[in-house]
């Protein structure tokens, strides 16, 4: 099965088209019918993700957590794992129906949502909010939106980590996504009362440019 040359030939023709996010469903309904995969599927939680948790001591009891661009759930199912209660969407409506279909006895609660446009109730709401890997397939001006939706769904005293592909700022940028993120744009995740705790600039295999990636931590002070 094709997965990278199908997914960049559908974000060429979203991109051409002024839809940046809409090359995402027509890939995961692809996916579903077995036409195709998904090529950040990986089978599992991001790593850095999980190497994070482990080393954090998470008071999870009757915490809301919320996955972004939950894909087909593994990040998901694995903080739903740490005991918190478990939010995950996804703009894509065959993500979610995937997702539900390869955990089905889940207690996560998978939603289709739109970042840019989340539901009126979700921002400022979660204790834990996780972003993996989502605005680094965003174009500016939806990126730096983005950013400050991502940040904008932590609770006060809460907690926001990211995981995303680095970049230096004088690497020529890619016609087509992922774009990883340059400092700035992982410093500007620090808006609305969060303040950043930690950023690790990390390498791992599993991410394009040789596998360089940030791990950033931020907590709200309010």
């Amino acid at each position: 099965m094709s997965d990278g040359h199908t997914a960049n030939r559908l974000a060429v023709e979203s991109l051409a088209a002024g839809d940046p996010t809409g090359w995402f469903e027509p890939l995961y309904a692809a996916a579903s019918l077995g036409r195709t995969s998904v090529p950040w599927d990986r089978g599992g939680p991001q790593p850095l993700l999980v190497n994070w948790a482990r080393e954090e001591n998470l008071s999870c009891a009757g915490r809301r957590a919320v996955v972004i661009g939950c894909g087909l759930g593994d990040d998901a199912e694995f903080v739903a794992g740490l005991g918190f209660d478990t939010v995950a969407f996804d703009l894509s409506a065959s993500a979610i129906r995937m997702a539900r279909h390869r955990f089905p006895r889940s207690d996560v609660r998978y939603v289709q949502a739109d970042l840019l446009d989340p539901p009126a109730t979700w921002p400022g709401a979660f204790d834990l909010v996780i972003e993996v890997q989502t605005v680094q397939a965003l174009p500016d001006p939806e990126r730096g939106r983005a950013i400050s939706a991502v940040s904008g769904l932590t609770a006060p005293g809460g907690t926001l980590v990211v995981v995303t592909a680095a970049a230096e700022t004088t690497e020529p940028k890619s016609p087509v996504p992922p774009w990883p993120l340059t400092r700035a744009e992982i410093e500007a995740f620090a808006t609305g009362g969060l303040v950043r705790e930690r950023l690790d600039d990390v390498r791992h295999p599993a991410g394009p440019g040789g596998g360089r990636f940030w791990l950033a931590v931020f907590r709200s002070d309010l």
